[in-house]
């Protein structure tokens, strides 16, 4: 973030706190027409990149300089032109009319200021990948089989990326980040005025404080809880990891294991309802599926990612013999007691959105709850000053969020126009000579690779419109596909070279970056088990039946057991090379029966999916218990 001097300040926190404004306004009386809307939300937020962000990271310690504001004012002009001209452009033939010079030139602005506003504030990799696709149609022409297209004259791509609201800069995508993704950025600026990441922390302290790696599943379980708000890795990890890193490296952990821990939970948040990011509303838009429904049909998915976190790291602190957090320096029951009452807009928005309720309603209620409860306490009280600062934060919140969103809009434009997805999904579906597994490993990496370089939100978005048909084609249902690749552009997130949660946290725990990247990425790895179950058994996805759903939990529990004790090195007792790779075998035969329903579900494998788990959690629980009680 570039600094400013007081009038700067004043200026640019104004421009914010009106962004947040009108997201309030229009969730409250109604959105405008989809020009008007994402042409404000973009007129607002573009300008603002150019200010906030420096072009190079040497110099974000410069004053803003003339250049920057002059990219800022002309980059208020290719979006003002969309709302202001909004009528006549909806009245226009889509591709058949001329597109006028103005809008040459406008668009042409707009998709260079753009690029340059990404690079700045959200990755330069996206920059360069939507860079590589503009390319594309330049080039397609003249490439062999499936990547040819047809040329693409100048005007056309100008319309498509700037004149259209079904793809491109103002399209779909777009619209989800100018309303719904907004809103609930608002909200988890309201709850963090509120110091609920504070309350989160106390509370998982006192959940699992005391246990062996208490601080680290401390960590595992307050980044969860903050991060299904936030919506944002590195923000998560700097918010919780400020706490939980430098207890977990006092209490005898290493520096990269303390970082990795906090990396690989922070980044899990984004899978966590009820907000999941900027994940869920993107994937409503785009599926068609009410929000609620991929948010149910998460659930199970996200609490057994952080199931794995959290028997990664006792198994670890077993092994390394590690102790727990002392009883003076946790916070008292009665005082969690006494807190509980910050968790009454989550709970508010949970109910309202299972009553069937829009999520604006819900955000805004929750919103509004948050504002109240603020004055019970004196510290957290919403002043005047207060509210603003949290307007702001919220309106520069959003920046990345829109830019990025816009920036993936682009690109699945050129990928849909084109029909370089249909292509892709031709030769996965050939290459895999019809077997599913082999589909779902390569979009696996696309996913990865993609999130590497790429927030998660539109490396989803990138990912599932190039891979998507492929999985379709084979026979996936709609919502398990989209669910599998938001999965893995998530856990990227944790997958080196390129891991910007586990940097953020390096930088905490004072750790080399690469190696706090690779420590995250294993402590995540069983949760790598649970997407592949989404696309085979929809109990994971909460259809089915009682038993059926509890079942394919209870076996994935299994198999996640034995994969974090390989990778552990401990499974009751710190054990061999023989039977780490043992219990590897076995953690991916249990993950295999869950993707078989017919199997799974006999009452044979019941049964014996019953005991095994009696053996390895319950027994020794009991045994444990048994010999505190006799000492």
């Amino acid at each position: 973030m570039k600094e400013l001097n007081t009038w700067q300040n004043k200026a640019v926190g104004a421009w914010l706190v009106a962004i947040s404004a009108f997201q309030i306004y229009t969730a409250s009386v109604g959105i405008f027409q989809p020009r008007i809307q994402r042409g404000i939300h973009l007129l607002f937020l573009l300008p603002a990149a150019f200010v906030l962000f420096p072009a190079f990271k040497k110099k974000a310690h410069e004053a803003v300089g003339v250049f920057n504001w002059v990219l800022a004012g002309l980059a208020v002009l290719p979006p003002l032109y969309i709302v202001w001209f909004h009528e006549r452009l909806t009245e226009r033939l889509e591709f058949v009319d001329d597109v006028l010079p103005v809008e040459l030139v406008l668009g042409s602005l707009m998709i260079v200021l753009l690029l340059e506003a990404v690079r700045r504030a959200v990755v330069p990799a996206m920059a360069i990948l939507i860079a590589g696709f503009f390319a594309y149609l330049f080039v397609a022409p003249y490439l062999p089989g499936v990547f040819y297209a047809k040329p693409i004259s100048f005007a056309e791509i100008i319309e498509m990326q700037y004149l259209i609201t079904d793809a491109g800069i103002f399209g779909s995508i777009t619209g989800v980040s100018a309303t719904f993704v907004a809103l609930f950025v608002i909200f988890g600026a309201f709850m963090e005025a509120t110091k609920t990441g504070q309350f989160f922390t106390d509370l998982a302290c006192r959940i699992a404080g005391k246990g062996n790696g208490g601080p680290a599943k401390i960590a595992v379980i307050s980044s969860g809880l903050f991060g299904s708000i936030s919506g944002v890795a590195a923000a998560n990890v700097y918010s919780t990891g400020v706490f939980t890193i430098p207890l977990m490296k006092q209490l005898g952990y290493r520096r990269r294991f303390a970082g990795a821990v906090e990396a690989a939970a922070s980044t899990g948040g984004m899978l966590m309802p009820p907000v999941m990011g900027a994940g869920a509303f993107v994937m409503a838009e785009i599926t068609g599926i009410s929000y609620v429904n991929i948010v149910i049909a998460a659930m199970l998915g996200s609490l057994l990612l952080y199931t794995s976190m959290v028997v990664r790291v006792h198994f670890t602190a077993q092994k390394d013999r590690l102790s727990g957090v002392s009883e003076e320096n946790m916070v008292s029951y009665r005082q969690i007691i006494k807190n509980s009452y910050l968790l009454a807009p989550m709970i508010l928005l949970v109910i309202l959105l299972l009553k069937g309720y829009s999520p604006f309603l819900a955000a805004n209620a929750a919103i509004v709850v948050t504002f109240l409860i603020s004055f019970i306490k004196k510290d957290t009280r919403m002043t005047p000053a207060r509210i603003w600062e949290t307007l702001r934060m919220s309106g520069q919140n959003m920046v990345m969020i829109a830019l990025a969103c816009a920036g993936a809009g682009m690109v699945v434009a050129i990928v849909t126009h084109t029909g370089l997805a249909l292509g892709i999904a031709t030769v996965i579906t050939n290459w895999s000579g019809g077997q599913m597994l082999p589909v779902l490993l390569l979009i696996m990496v696309t996913s990865l690779v993609m999130g590497m370089g790429l927030p998660c939100t539109p490396a989803y978005i990138i990912a599932i419109t190039i891979g998507g048909p492929a999985l379709l084609a084979m026979g996936a249902e709609m919502l398990p596909a989209h669910l599998f690749v938001y999965y893995f552009a998530v856990l990227a997130g944790v997958t080196p070279p390129v891991c910007v949660p586990a940097f953020c946290a390096a930088s905490i725990a004072k750790s080399k970056p690469l190696q706090t990247g690779f420590e995250a990425f294993k402590l995540a790895m069983a949760g790598f088990l649970i997407p592949y179950v989404f696309v085979f058994n929809p109990a994971l996805l909460m259809k089915g039946s009682v038993l059926e759903i509890l079942t394919v939990t209870l076996m994935l529990l299994v198999s996640i057991l034995f994969f974090a004790g390989a990778l552990s090195g401990y499974f009751l007792a710190s054990i061999n090379i023989v039977v780490r790779f043992l219990l590897f075998g076995l953690a991916a035969f249990t993950t295999f029966i869950c993707t078989r329903p017919e199997i799974l579900n006999s009452p044979l494998v019941r049964i014996l999916a019953v005991l095994v788990f009696g053996l390895v959690v319950i027994r020794p629980v009991f045994s444990k218990n048994k010999k505190a009680e006799a000492v």
